[in-house]
């Protein structure tokens, strides 16, 4: 992650004036990595925050614009923020409290409520802006920073790409969240469709218990996908293979039978697709021409976006000159 939050430029004492923050779209699970396996993607978020004299401004271009500007101390990267200026001053022991005012800008670009990061975006854009702003930011590592955005989120796999980039394998441990980042310059393809389907609800469709042999395979394909990925075993058969899953998107189909559709559809022309997440949006690992070619079998209703994996993360923006 590009990190110039660089507090002793301006002085330990004082505030940082503006922070302008990038943050990539995530795809999460990959298929059978649930839970555990991230993907940063070239779709980004942009997110100003500037410390005023007092009050809080909230100004919302893009996904969510009609609903997310008037929610006030609501909005999550306002509550990310107040959260993050929490936890520095805690490891300071500066009893800073929070900036006298804050004027929020969003620019949304991610998609909501439909598998691609969303909420993660929103978070890693509070705490890396928060980070910036602080005058004891650097005290918060890039380890801290996850470990708070998986506070936050509750699970790493989102959150974990959208901080470092590339393709992350998250887990939780004794000691908090840690995750490995592996580099990838790969094309995918994502078809996002026009309604949206809620994390929560999709979670809810989970059972408590899978048997045993789908616990297997899903490690064996996990596995796989790795080595497929990053080019121990690059073949579209093996890719194939690699990305089958047993343990949540046959559980989660009735509530996104188009998705579940689209996805046996490529899959059935030789395409390597999953859904994105918790869904709705399909992931293909493929290109832009090969979709083309099979445009009867992909149909109607999707927005397809061609993208690449990000390989920066959570960038903070160098000031315009």
């Amino acid at each position: 992650m590009n990190d110039v939050s660089a507090p002793e430029a301006r002085g330990q004492g004082a505030w940082g004036r503006r922070a302008v923050v990038r943050v990539p779209a995530t795809s999460a699970n990959l298929g059978p990595g649930f839970d555990s396996l991230g993907l940063a993607l070239t779709l980004y978020d942009e997110v100003t925050v500037e410390v005023t004299e007092g009050g809080l401004v909230i100004e919302v271009d893009g996904e969510g614009a009609d609903d997310l500007a008037g929610r006030g101390e609501r909005h999550l990267v306002v509550r990310v923020l107040r959260r993050t200026f929490e936890v520095i001053d805690e490891l300071a022991g500066s009893g800073l409290g929070q900036p006298p005012g804050l004027r929020l800008s969003c620019v949304n670009r991610i998609p909501h409520s439909r598998g691609l990061g969303s909420s993660s975006a929103a978070i890693i854009a509070g705490i890396v802006a928060g980070r910036a702003l602080h005058p004891h930011g650097g005290l918060l590592d890039d380890a801290a920073a996850l470990a708070l955005a998986t506070e936050i989120e509750g699970h790493p796999d989102n959150v974990a790409p959208c901080l470092y980039g590339g393709l992350t394998i998250a887990w939780s441990g004794p000691g908090g969240p840690r995750a490995v980042r592996l580099d990838l310059d790969r094309e995918v393809v994502a078809f996002v469709p026009g309604h949206t389907l809620a994390t929560e609800r999709a979670r809810g469709l989970l059972p408590q218990v899978v048997p045993h042999a789908d616990a297997a395979a899903n490690a064996g394909r996990a596995a796989l996908l790795i080595a497929a990925l990053t080019g121990g075993a690059d073949d579209a058969e093996v890719l194939l293979a690699a990305t089958e899953d047993r343990l949540h998107q046959g559980y989660r189909a009735p509530a996104m039978p188009e998705s579940a559709a689209l996805v046996d559809r490529l899959r059935a022309a030789g395409i390597p697709a999953v859904i994105s997440g918790a869904g709705p949006t399909v992931l293909a690992f493929t290109t832009t021409s090969r979709v083309d070619s099979i445009r009867s079998e992909v149909g109607n209703g999707w927005l397809k976006r061609p993208l690449n994996v990000d390989p920066h993360g959570a960038c903070v923006q160098p000031p315009a000159s």
